[in-house]
């Protein structure tokens, strides 16, 4: 199972950072990841992630993630493994009672339902996106109160 879960958040990484629209391109993103699978696994892979095909610009389709036809693409991407080792968290910023965390593309939505149930009380509510999540603090709160308080949340916060 520890397998499937690593293919599949791969394949996550490699639709969110690449344009590829065949799932012949998908499977050679996923070898040169070190995955081997056959076409009709892909295929399952992609119905279970609810994978959808979207127009680019251009006029060409590429895969897409659900709810994300208009899909912020990495510019540059790292190799899939590299950002898979590191989690999805980029930087933290604060304007008066306001925070924005910026993520990985894919990684904020997960981030900004993880802080609105862990409980800390200076943390009014958030707004995700794909790879930025803002957040009200509570009156009177502290920057470095929330960035101790996430610590828990995001080891790589402070």
């Amino acid at each position: 199972m520890k397998e499937k879960n690593n293919r599949l958040e791969a394949l996550r990484l490699i639709i969110s950072s690449q344009q590829l629209g065949s799932q012949e391109e998908l499977l050679n993103a996923l070898k040169k990841e070190g995955f081997k699978l056959t076409q009709a696994t892909l295929s399952r892979d992609l119905k279970q992630l609810k994978v959808a095909k979207a127009a680019t610009m251009s006029g060409s389709y590429v895969y897409v993630l659900p709810n994300d036809s208009m899909y912020k693409r990495i510019s540059t991407p790292t190799s899939v493994r590299e950002m898979m080792a590191s989690a999805g968290f980029l930087s933290i910023n604060f304007t008066g009672n306001l925070g924005v965390i910026k993520t990985r593309p894919g990684y904020a939505s997960a981030l900004g339902w993880n802080i609105d149930n862990s409980g800390i009380d200076s943390i009014l509510g958030t707004i995700a996106g794909s790879d930025t999540v803002f957040f009200a603090l509570k009156e009177g709160t502290s920057h470095q109160e929330i960035i101790d308080a996430l610590s828990d949340l995001l080891p790589s916060v402070s």
